[in-house]
């Protein structure tokens, strides 16, 4: 398997009246996604807060707006895995409309695996051999 593809519905209000997807929706749906991926690979984030009290955070976020997409309109999201190092995980994350067959949004998502300690701050760690495995499926084959 290479990447994490997943389609969505555009929902009313994430977009404007011209099919201009706001900002903060692109980054949520790749949230989203990002989230059930690690729950489909049986490292759900609630589960990694409350066995482990870790989980990943977001380090850097760089999105492009290339295209539209209006109210109603199907979305097909892809994480692709562009690299795992010691403590942060990175991706290219690519949006099309499925209704148009036009690219809405690309960039990439870097996460960092980060402990929760006691006072609530947060403290990168590395990430553990299971999960560095685990997330190495999604990475692009030649990359």
């Amino acid at each position: 398997m290479s990447a994490y593809i997943q389609d969505l519905t555009v929902n009313w209000g994430e977009s404007d009246p011209f099919g201009l997807v706001y900002y903060a929706r692109e980054v949520a749906w790749f949230n989203e996604i990002e989230h059930e991926l690690f729950r489909q690979i049986g490292h759900p984030i609630n589960k990694m807060i409350s066995e482990d009290r870790s989980a990943f955070v977001m380090g850097e976020i760089q999105f492009r707006f290339v295209g539209s997409a209006a109210y109603g309109d199907r979305v097909q999201c892809k994480l692709t895995l562009i690299e795992v190092r010691d403590k942060t995980v990175h991706w290219q994350c690519d949006a099309v409309n499925l209704d148009s067959d036009q690219e809405i949004c690309n960039g990439t998502a870097t996460r960092v695996y980060a402990e929760i300690m006691p006072d609530g701050n947060l403290r990168s760690r590395r990430i553990p051999d299971d999960i560095r495995a685990l997330l190495n499926q999604f990475k692009e084959k030649g990359v």
